[in-house]
């Protein structure tokens, strides 16, 4: 199946004259989100993370490479009408109200009127502003006025939600209601392009990810796949000390507490020969558990092996 998005080795220099310099702001992408994923972009500030996005919706052409989405070429307005997008700090009018900011934008993007009429009260239910609709947007708050762009880029019913920092400004409360409209939109079939530096929210949303770093992909792949540790924690209730030393060396850690004993093999086999001995010397096991990473370990041993340089 053709996927959602595809770059084929994506690029975009700025030339800074007065420095005699290039600038390579994406640096040679290739990267492909398939339909009806939810896709995080992750990297620090300057990776090229909005370039990217810019690229992709064709604000800004590359210097070398093409983007693709739904296999036609990104830069081709048809290929764009099934996008929805919220970029990053947008702004709207504060004299307009919401119903009549989302009726703006709906009549730019071409909808009906009575579209227009039929999807604008559902979208602000939906996001939690039906009460709000006929407020002047000077009256919005931060997290308020982000609940509302989400309701713009929704309004067409893209096939491809593009989210620039969507959870920027809003509460926990909000956040939370952001992901389950995002979690329906992914039953839905919909794929989800979020471009975020908030990475315990890409964790708990995404099942991709790619890591960009100096405009380099340095790392991609699932989540639970990225996330998951080889190593395996042991707890064994009162050891003789004699195999608590002789289990220690074979471990990563050792820590004792309040009669147990905690140990952190490396990978399975060594933990299975623990076991036997744990069991030929009738010492009750507690539990064994298998070691994880949260996301954002991932996101730091990524950026410090490939060191200040990239």
């Amino acid at each position: 199946m053709t996927p959602a998005i595809q770059t084929y080795e994506l690029t975009k220099v700025y030339r800074a004259r007065w420095r005699r310099r290039e600038i390579r702001a994406v640096d040679g992408v290739s990267l492909r989100v398939e339909r009806g994923t939810t896709f995080g972009l992750l990297g620090p500030n300057g990776a090229g993370k909005t370039t990217f996005v810019k690229l992709l919706l064709s604000v800004v052409h590359p210097t070398r490479g093409r983007a693709e989405i739904f296999g036609r070429d990104a830069r081709i307005p048809e290929a764009r009408r099934p996008v929805g997008y919220l970029p990053e700090n947008h702004r709207f009018p504060g004299y307009l109200t919401g119903a009549a900011m989302l009726d703006f934008f709906g009549a730019l993007s071409g909808m009906p009127a009575r579209d227009r009429k039929r999807r604008i009260p559902e979208l602000l239910e939906r996001v939690g502003l039906a009460q709000w609709a006929d407020v002047r947007l000077k009256k919005y708050s931060k997290g308020m006025l982000q609940r509302l762009g989400l309701a713009q880029a929704l309004l067409h019913s893209p096939s491809l939600l593009i989210l620039d920092e969507p959870s920027d400004g809003v509460d926990p409360v909000g956040r939370i209601q952001i992901r389950e409209i995002l979690r329906e939109l992914e039953n839905q079939g919909v794929t989800i392009f979020l471009n975020s530096h908030m990475l315990s929210e890409v964790e708990l949303f995404c099942r991709e990810v790619a890591i960009l770093h100096r405009g380099r992909v340095a790392l991609t792949g699932p989540v639970r796949e990225l996330t998951a540790g080889r190593g395996y924690k042991l707890t064994a209730a009162a050891p003789p000390e004699g195999l608590i030393d002789e289990l220690r060396a074979k471990a990563a850690s050792c820590a004792a507490s309040n009669g147990f004993v905690e140990f952190l093999f490396p990978d399975r086999e060594v933990l299975n020969e623990a076991i036997d001995r744990l069991r030929a010397h009738r010492c009750p096991i507690e539990s064994i558990v298998r070691t994880t990473s949260t996301l954002e370990q991932v996101f730091v041993r990524t950026l410090e092996g490939r060191g200040e340089d990239g």
